[in-house]
């Protein structure tokens, strides 16, 4: 596609993450959330390669997942998101996939991953607000609405040996920002 990035910039992003390895909890806080998406996975497959194991790719909504298909900066991404939607979850090699969003109700398959497994995580909050049905819904489940509002993260940085955040306009402790 026109908007891609190049091979030779995708390989220097994916460089910095490997050179910030002693960082087990990354967090990539730009505004280019598809050039960031394209990078940060190209990390997990490469990682996926020489760390055989579980990986789980958490992002904030299927509107979010949708747009990733269509606007992630390389073409093997939105490929293999796109392959991944339908099953969430997929081998890769010796390694597997998984693909899940911020609403608990989705992590049936990456609930019982072994801690010893999971290798990486990618978490991905969209730009844009909360859509107001799952404000509604959270605050109608009395069970839902005890669950911290960083459930989705907190729940992974303590399971998996190394996770990338990308979210802008975001603070949490123990992430490093990585520029």
């Amino acid at each position: 596609m026109l908007g891609d990035i190049t091979k030779e910039t995708l390989y220097e992003g994916v460089k910095l993450l490997v050179d910030q390895e002693e960082k087990p909890h990354l967090h990539l806080n730009q505004h280019k959330l598809y050039t960031l998406y394209s990078i940060a996975f190209q990390y997990l497959l490469y990682k996926s390669t020489k760390e055989p194991g579980s990986y789980v790719i958490r992002l904030e909504d299927s509107l979010l997942a949708e747009k990733l298909v269509r606007k992630s900066k390389d073409q093997s991404t939105r490929r293999f998101l796109q392959t991944l939607l339908l099953p969430r979850k997929l081998k890769y090699g010796k390694s597997t996939f998984y693909l899940d969003f911020f609403h608990i109700g989705t992590w049936n398959l990456t609930k019982d991953i072994p801690p010893e497994k999971l290798n990486g995580s990618l978490i991905v909050k969209n730009t844009s607000a909360t859509p107001a049905n799952l404000v509604l819904e959270e605050e109608e489940d009395p069970i839902l609405s005890a669950i911290p509002k960083d459930y989705f993260l907190s729940t992974l940085l303590e399971v998996s040996k190394r996770t990338l955040t990308i979210a802008y306009d975001f603070e949490y402790p123990g992430l490093h920002p990585i520029s």
